[in-house]
């Protein structure tokens, strides 16, 4: 007997019932209706993954098939940022604002992965390592600047892509001649030699110029050793040099102000807007230095504008430099609004991305996180306290790289020498000073004690005197350092993109190919080598005539002598 014609109640041969049967046609007759609609579903209304942030996602999905050909590839950096830096910046926002514990920072929202950041010589690595590792994608010795460890220049991800046709650009808080700018666009054994990286940036270089836009700080090393402000160990004037061979030159607010946000630009450009270093943001003085956003800005305005009409987009190297200086220093005060000035960079960045109709990726990293920071100190031999103070960073309104330069400068004014401070006169004299305009003015602190006071007073023409002036505010924030220079801590990576296609790199966890999960840093090198389509090892065989070596004997060189060097350029143009 068929299954079609069984009577109800029947068993069938089966041993199924004939109502047990139709029930089984009827449920797979459904589970064939739903699986076909699921796969409609899926097929006709993709759901794409740009990045960790949904909260954009249609909007870049409605854009992405009008975009260009043309990519643009904006690469930052936080130099010296760990992870602990954005638990410090999210905290005191929070606190500071009165924010819930939910707000969280621009960057956050596009987390992605890791980078483990050792060098060729040491587990810990410098900045010019690290920048190299980025640059040519390769491990290289502390102090190198786009050389490899054999001291052989080495091609970069900018030089390449300015021979591709791209247009360039370089924007930091710190000298552009410092060492993670330096990496991308100069070759040096050592990244003291800032003169000759001025002299390469400027394009006397194997290749001609390869940077079309610069602003940042570092004026002094690109005038001559006489000159007011200049710092060179020679008589060039690369300004001046600059200046013939076509380059816009920027020199304070007033003319940067004059650029229009970036739509009154003349490349090349030429924007040296601090004699050393710009000031922390918490120094910083609007009326004649601007933000890290605002560089921005510009930078992208201009580069976009100049590329309007190209087959070629743009790639530019941001960089929040002065984080690193901060942690250096043990200056949770000032770190905590560098942090948050590169978020707001950051910001103008994703802005920038989701106006933008052509293909545009940005990459966040940092090179090594500094001062070992820890949000939480054990402050007395006792069981430790579980606490955090992030409100005693908010009372701080200098770094204490400004209020040695402001001691230093009342001590010369009222004649205090070395050996005069401890007069009881001038002691006095000294004390209201400390008291009253530093440490309870411009620290905050009222809490103060006759120990603290006395050890300022001791330390003031000492070097630790910035030490003791940022463990003021760290011991009463409870803020931990273990190290005035840098960590082996892993650091984070972000990235944002409006292309569909960019982003599924990004997402891979393919070897080389993605940067999802934990890399080395040299495979974010790799990663803005491979979405180019660029050929480092072609540049690398091109730049191999540069000059790079020291003009003196450095044979003896170690990692040590050049973290002293470093630690001085940090410290000198300032005190």
């Amino acid at each position: 007997m068929s299954i079609e014609k069984g009577i109800i109640g029947e068993t069938l041969p089966s041993g199924r019932s004939v109502e047990g049967a139709k029930k089984s046609r009827f449920d797979k007759k459904w589970f064939v209706y739903i699986t076909i609609f699921f796969l409609a579903l899926v097929y006709l209304c993709p759901v794409p993954v740009y990045s960790f942030e949904t909260d954009s996602t249609q909007h870049i999905l409605e854009k992405n098939s009008k975009l260009k050909g043309k990519k643009n590839v904006i690469f930052m950096v936080t130099d010296g940022m760990g992870p602990a830096s954005l638990s410090l910046a999210r905290s005191f926002r929070q606190t500071r604002d009165n924010l819930d514990i939910g707000d969280i920072l621009e960057i956050d929202k596009h987390l992605i992965g890791s980078s483990r950041t050792r060098s060729n010589s040491s587990l810990v690595t410098d900045s010019a390592a690290g920048a190299t590792a980025f640059s040519c994608a390769l491990k290289s010795y502390n102090g190198a600047i786009g050389v490899g460890p054999d001291k052989e220049p080495c091609g970069t991800i900018l030089e390449a892509l300015k021979l591709d046709g791209y247009l360039t650009g370089l924007v930091v808080t710190t000298r552009i001649t410092d060492a993670t700018p330096a990496s991308f666009g100069s070759h040096v054994d050592y990244r003291f030699q800032e003169d000759l990286i001025a002299d390469q940036q400027v394009g006397n270089h194997p290749l001609g110029r390869t940077v079309d836009l610069i602003i940042g700080g570092g004026r002094c090393h690109f005038l001559p050793h006489s000159a007011e402000g200049g710092c060179r160990n020679d008589e060039k004037d690369l300004v001046s040099e600059a200046k013939s061979k076509g380059w816009k030159y920027v020199e304070n607010r007033e003319h940067f102000d004059a650029l229009k946000e970036g739509k009154n630009v003349e490349l090349p450009l030429l924007a040296l807007v601090a004699e050393s270093d710009i000031p922390y943001d918490i120094d910083r003085n609007p009326k004649e230095y601007p933000s890290l956003a605002e560089q921005v800005k510009v930078a992208l305005t201009a580069l976009s504008e100049a590329t309007k009409d190209s087959e070629k987009g743009f790639f530019l190297l941001i960089e929040g430099s002065r984080i690193d200086h901060a942690g250096h220093h043990n200056d949770a005060a000032a770190q905590v609004r560098e942090v948050l000035a590169y978020d707001d960079a950051f910001k103008e960045v994703i802005n920038f991305i989701d106006d933008s109709d052509v293909e545009t990726v940005a990459i966040s990293t940092s090179d090594h996180e500094t001062g070992g920071l820890v949000t939480a100190r054990q402050v007395s031999p006792s069981y430790p306290d579980y606490l955090w103070y992030p409100q005693v960073l908010m009372n701080a309104s200098h770094s204490g790289e400004f209020l040695v330069k402001k001691l230093r400068s009342f001590a010369a004014e009222k004649g205090f020498g070395v050996n005069q401070v401890n007069d009881n006169i001038d002691s006095q004299v000294l004390d209201s000073f400390i008291v009253e305009e530093v440490v309870e003015k411009d620290l905050g602190i009222k809490d103060h004690t006759k120990e603290e006071i006395e050890t300022i007073k001791k330390s003031l023409h000492h070097s630790e005197l910035l030490y003791v002036i940022n463990n003021m505010v760290s011991f009463r924030s409870q803020t931990g350092w273990t190290t005035q220079g840098h960590s082996a801590v892993d650091v984070n990576i972000y990235a944002y993109t409006n292309s569909e296609k960019i982003n599924s790199k990004l997402l891979s966890r393919k070897k080389n190919v993605g940067l999802l999960g934990n890399h080395e840093n040299i495979e974010i090198g790799k990663f803005l080598e491979h979405i180019t389509g660029v050929n480092l090892d072609r540049i690398t065989k091109m730049v191999k005539g540069i000059k790079h070596s020291p003009s003196f004997d450095f044979s003896q060189s170690t990692d040590e002598t050049v973290n002293n060097i470093h630690m001085n350029a940090i410290q000198k143009p300032n005190f």
